[in-house]
């Protein structure tokens, strides 16, 4: 009954509808009572927006899918399994990431290390991951990485974004 489009769209907002509707039950409990009730309200309504902001960031996050290759994070790793050009890179081994563009113009981040550089499609199944392994690193600039992913294809591929570098310790 539903297009598939608007089923998608819905199943990609879900986590931001929902926390609309908790601000919706919390302002009604808020509006339509008296004293404890009231503030139960309020707070229930506090805690909706925070849902409802963090569900818009990860909708934002969500792109396409279809790129090749599968993505896993586990223990502050990244494994990027893929017929040709897999590999893996340790977040506390990496000095840099930046996400690029492919000879199509698609965005890839690249994770550098001393020596390897993993390139990852953004499409790859599972990518989005990335987004929850950078919020471990102080500094990452997460809303650049949204945008630069969510950016279209551009022609000729030359623009790259820094997400992230490893700061260089001062030894005195």
């Amino acid at each position: 009954m539903i297009r598939p489009e608007l089923k998608s769209q819905i199943h990609r907002y879900r986590e931001a509808l929902i926390g609309a509707a908790v601000v919706l039950l919390g302002l009604w409990w808020a509006w339509g009572s008296l004293g404890l009730i009231t503030w139960m309200g309020l707070a229930l309504a506090a805690f909706g927006a925070v849902i409802l902001w963090s569900g818009l960031r990860r909708a934002r996050i969500r792109s396409a899918h279809g790129g090749v290759g599968v993505v896993q994070i586990d223990e502050r790793q990244v494994t990027y399994l893929a017929p040709v050009g897999g590999g893996f890179a340790s977040l506390d081994d990496v000095v840099r990431i930046e996400i690029g563009r492919d000879l199509a113009g698609l965005p890839v981040w690249r994770f550098q290390q001393l020596g390897a550089v993993l390139t990852i499609p953004a499409r790859a199944e599972g990518a989005e991951a990335i987004f929850d392994a950078l919020t471990a690193l102080s500094g990452a600039n997460i809303d650049a990485a949204i945008r630069a992913v969510n950016t279209p294809p551009t022609t000729p591929p030359n623009d790259t974004v820094v997400i992230w570098t490893r700061g260089v310790a001062k030894l005195h």
